[in-house]
């Protein structure tokens, strides 16, 4: 080995090993055995922390529920520029970089945000769409990261919910505080795809655009009348009279406790983004909805009204960061592209982690109590396997606090309220706080609610407490079709579940009815129960109301608006961990590669056929049992692909979820 390559590998191990630069009420009285951690912890994932105000810097080691919004730290960022020693040892980290960390200096990072938004972490084969936690920690870095000049961010036709663009704005404004340029280009433009560019320092669209800033609409699909010619009779039971899921299965209209909540809903999601879009272009609410009502479509007119910067072309827009960065003509503009700066640590940009611990535990997608024979690795929500890194967690001393990260509509009942019994004796040991992304309503409530303290985006979508189940007669279909089915049984009740071929008997009605509205009632008083509530007042809130993370708030369902920044420092808070001390956040959701998801990085399309071939039969699966599952709501230019058929859209998810 060279004395130069020796002399590296040294400084390597110096910086390794001995330099660590800083940067800037209710609970269950159980008897939990203590043993240490079984399974090695993942690879930390580390969370610079940031100052607060001095209203945050007390602490508290008990869960007090209802507390105000105000009570609680905000987990603000506050930029602190690397200076002195440490500025040099960024230096020498970079020096000594790994290869795929390595990036020219003034080099642009390009981020195309475009398609679905997973709030889970993506592994390096996967090609499921764009990771938030990896947009958020790229942005972080990067503010950070002196051969980074700025930010080149393409947007175009997003589908996810509005939580998880408040937290990528929120990032945005971040990485702004640093003092680097971020310029936004959006060839196809709705308002979401707006929303995230107004963040942007500058916006910049081709002359053939497509944008349509037309306003907000939410729709609910009704399928009795394909029912009714198909001869199919939905049998349904549902507690709460906002549970429009049984509604939409049975009735040809929308009720008016299903279109009170729709518009509550609207209304809230349309005045958020009038608010946020009129400050960021510094103009009057009144003048972003009265151009909202003209219909204008035609790019030259957002220019003449201050909406975008101007009309230039991808690569005049490239042209033009040549010139900001003093770049010549004939060179290339150096731009490292999304993927490739994911594989820098924070470590090498001189973002360090503490010695105090923070176990995130992430839930995202429908929840089942056990995985299924067609189950899609790392797909949904699954009941056991969520138990297992709880009780990690639990009988583990290494972690001072858990944040649950909840991204789901609901599921399995059973699965869900197991899952609270987990996080109940977890909280019972340990300050456990529920962070909520895009949704967390229904069966995803269940969960949250049985942690310490809950923070939710403004828009999350949340609540729905209330349940739904039932199973479809199919008699007339089958005389259509020359279908015949005969059943023996013994047993009262044997063919409850069995007889598809004819409705409920008066006693099997009974009886259905009945165990329904039990299961609402243990999930409307443990709801109570968790929020320090009476039931009466829960009885108010629940219904099968859906709410909007603000709503929630003023309600008593959510503690605290904000995103997974705000639940660190409330964890920290919680945990007695002085908000100015570094902490190391550790996932323990990070996915592992599958060997399809291998192959078809390597190119295999077969494989990867094959894979979504197993995604569609899991959907196709019926689930057993009760289900606390949020409805389907269908929001135009909101979530989703808005010409997607209704109808089939809605069949496929009672299929998934209805029995």
């Amino acid at each position: 080995m060279s004395l130069t390559r020796s002399a590296i590998h040294r400084f390597r191990y110096i910086i390794y090993h001995t330099i660590s630069p800083p940067l800037t009420n209710h609970t269950f009285q159980s008897q939990l055995h203590r043993s240490f951690l079984s399974h090695p912890i993942p690879k930390p994932f580390h969370f610079h922390s940031s100052s607060y105000s001095s209203s945050s810097s007390s602490s508290c080691s008990t869960f007090v529920r209802g507390g105000a919004d105000d009570d609680y730290p905000t987990g603000d960022f506050d930029f602190k520029p690397v200076t002195g020693f440490n500025k040099f040892l960024v230096k020498l980290k970079m020096l000594i970089a790994l290869p795929w960390e390595r990036v020219q200096h003034g080099s642009v990072l390009k981020i195309i945000l475009r398609g679905q938004i997973s709030d889970q972490l993506n592994n390096r084969f996967s090609k499921k769409g764009l990771s938030l936690p990896q947009i958020c920690d790229n942005l972080l870095k990067a503010a950070y990261d002196p051969r980074i000049s700025g930010v080149y961010l393409q947007i175009d036709n997003l589908n996810c919910g509005w939580a998880k663009l408040d937290e990528i704005r929120r990032q945005i404004l971040n990485f702004r505080k640093s003092g680097k340029f971020v310029v936004a280009y959006v060839p196809s433009c709705r308002e979401k795809e707006y929303y995230i560019a107004c963040a942007c320092e500058e916006i910049y669209a081709p002359p053939s655009a497509y944008f349509s800033l037309f306003g907000f609409s939410v729709q609910a699909a009704f399928v009795k009348g394909v029912f009714d010619n198909l001869g199919i009779e939905p049998n349904v039971e549902k507690f709460g009279k906002y549970k429009s899921a049984g509604d939409q299965l049975t009735r040809k209209t929308m009720s008016e406790d299903h279109r009170e909540m729709l518009t509550a809903l609207l209304d809230n999601i349309y005045s958020n983004w009038l608010d946020k879009v009129s400050s960021a272009r510094g103009k009057e609410r009144t003048d972003i909805e009265n151009f909202i009502n003209e219909g204008v479509y035609q790019v030259d007119r957002l220019k003449e009204e201050g909406f975008i910067t101007s009309i230039l072309y991808d690569d005049e827009v490239i042209t033009k960061l040549k010139e900001r960065l003093q770049v010549k003509t004939v060179k290339k503009l150096p731009v490292v592209d999304f993927r490739k700066y994911s594989g820098v640590r924070k470590w090498t940009v001189g973002i360090s982690g503490g010695k105090d611990l923070i176990a995130v535990i992430r839930a995202s997608g429908t929840i089942r109590r056990t995985e299924g024979p067609f189950s899609a690795p790392s797909k949904g929500v699954i009941g056991e396997k969520f138990i297992e890194k709880i009780r990690r967690v639990r009988e583990s001393n290494k972690f001072k606090a858990a944040i649950i990260r909840i991204d789901s509509p609901g599921g399995d009942a059973l699965a869900s309220d197991l899952m609270w019994r987990e996080i109940r004796l977890l909280a019972a040991k340990k300050p456990v706080i529920a962070s909520m992304s895009d949704v967390a309503a229904s069966g995803g409530y269940y969960m949250a609610m049985g942690a310490g303290a809950i923070v939710a985006e403004s828009l999350t979508l949340t609540g729905s407490i209330g349940v739904v189940t039932g199973k479809f007669s199919l008699g007339k279909l089958y005389e259509k079709i020359g279908f015949n089915k005969e059943i023996i049984s013994r047993g009262k009740y044997a063919e409850l579940l069995a007889a598809e071929q004819r409705s409920f008997r008066p006693h099997e009605a009974e009886l259905f009815a009945k165990s329904a509205q039990n299961f609402y009632k243990q999930f409307r008083d443990k709801a109570a129960f968790s929020r320090s509530m009476t039931v009466d007042k829960m009885e108010e809130v629940a219904q099968g109301r859906v709410w909007t993370g603000k709503d929630a708030a003023s309600h008593g369902l959510v503690d605290a608006i904000g995103g997974l920044s705000r639940a660190i420092a409330i964890a920290k808070l919680k945990a007695n961990i002085p908000q100015d001390r570094q902490v190391t956040v550790v996932e323990l959701s990070r996915p592992s590669p599958s060997l399809p998801e291998i192959l078809s990085g390597l190119g295999n399309s077969l494989v990867g056929a094959d894979e979504r071939l197993k995604e569609l039969l899991e959907d196709l699966t019926f689930s057993d049992g009760v289900q606390a599952r949020m409805d389907g709501i269908m929001f135009q230019k909101l979530e989703g692909n808005p010409s997607a058929n209704p109808i089939l859209a809605l069949m496929k998810d009672y299929l998934s979820s209805a029995t």
